[in-house]
């Protein structure tokens, strides 16, 4: 386990990826398929019958949306205001593709944005790489794409970080102490960390260390800081955006642990859009122009949105998420 889960080269995009074979893999299976639903982890509302482990659409067209408005959402991470503004341009240009009304929906907890999807109030998101899976089982997402840097290049790592002036150097001198987590679906915040220190020392959470749940990263991120917090699991892309707009000074942080990288947020949709509304949702990702906006100053040194399949680039988190919850047997 520990080979498979902490010690892999960087993840990359496999080449050859089709923007037309996307779309067929997402948005027609359902012409191929039987109507009967295949053994999935998805929730009994939602049917897969490609095997591709996502919701497929309904197959009556009566139960498609075609919402007048689009609601659009990231992730909650720092402060929702930030990615309003970048992410306007990147919602003119949806507007324009879909000829629809898109709306920011500002969300400040996972919970809440899981929620506004599975009650459909909620069309077009990114959602936190853990939590993707949750959206994906719980929620009737369909993630298709992710932020890459030049060359295709993705992902983020997972960084446990403690203050300067902590007396804590290695994993081992986590144990006895309290460790601040962000939410339990959280990859970066709490699977993959508690997966590690199991795999690698046999410590348990509340059992050889305390934990505690901030919420956010950036919650975490300013406990560490501030001193309010010992340690922290968290993403270490989101610090370096804090560190990148002054909300923290590098040198006041101590990394005791850096991970693989994995991957990062997906984008996708509600499974129950019109599939040629969906299919154009997913044009309108990747004919966007990045360079010179908002979006690629504040995800630097990200470049683009790639193609990606939940079943083939969210197989390591699935197999970080067993582990974890393997501890407790």
């Amino acid at each position: 386990m520990k080979k498979d889960l902490f010690g892999s080269p960087l993840l990359r995009c496999v080449g050859g990826l089709s923007l037309l074979a996307l779309a067929a893999a997402l948005l027609v299976g359902t012409a191929t398929a039987a109507d009967e639903c295949l053994p999935s982890e998805l929730d009994s509302r939602y049917c897969d019958r490609t095997g591709d482990m996502v919701a497929d659409p309904p197959t009556d067209p009566s139960e498609w949306l075609d919402p007048d408005t689009l609601i659009f959402t990231y992730t909650p991470v720092e402060d929702p205001a930030i990615y309003e503004e970048a992410f306007s341009e990147f919602l003119e240009h949806l507007a324009e593709k879909t000829g629809k009304d898109v709306r920011y929906f500002p969300v400040t907890s996972f919970s809440a944005q899981l929620e506004a999807m599975r009650a459909e109030r909620l069309h077009i998101a990114g959602f936190g790489a853990g939590n993707t899976i949750n959206a994906v089982n719980m929620a009737g997402f369909v993630p298709f794409a992710i932020m890459v840097q030049p060359e295709n290049v993705f992902g983020y790592q997972m960084l446990i970080i403690t203050h300067v002036d902590s007396d804590i150097e290695t994993l081992e001198d986590l144990r006895g102490r309290e460790v601040a987590f962000v939410s339990p679906a959280s990859n970066s915040g709490y699977v993959a960390p508690t997966a590690l220190l199991f795999s690698e020392l046999g410590m348990k959470p509340d059992v050889d260390y305390s934990t505690a749940f901030s919420g956010l990263h950036d919650n975490s991120i300013f406990g560490v800081y501030n001193k309010d917090y010992e340690v922290a699991a968290i993403a270490g892309d989101i610090l370096e955006r804090m560190i990148r707009r002054d909300l923290v000074d590098e040198d006041q942080f101590r990394i005791v642990y850096r991970s693989e990288t994995f991957p990062t947020s997906s984008f996708g949709y509600l499974y129950n859009l019109d599939p040629q509304l969906a299919e154009t949702i997913v044009d309108a990702f990747f004919s966007f122009e990045w360079e010179g906006t908002v979006l690629a100053r504040e995800f630097a040194p990200r470049v683009a949105y790639m193609p990606i399949t939940y079943q083939e680039h969210w197989e390591v988190l699935r197999v970080i998420r067993d582990a974890s919850e393997a501890i407790g047997d």
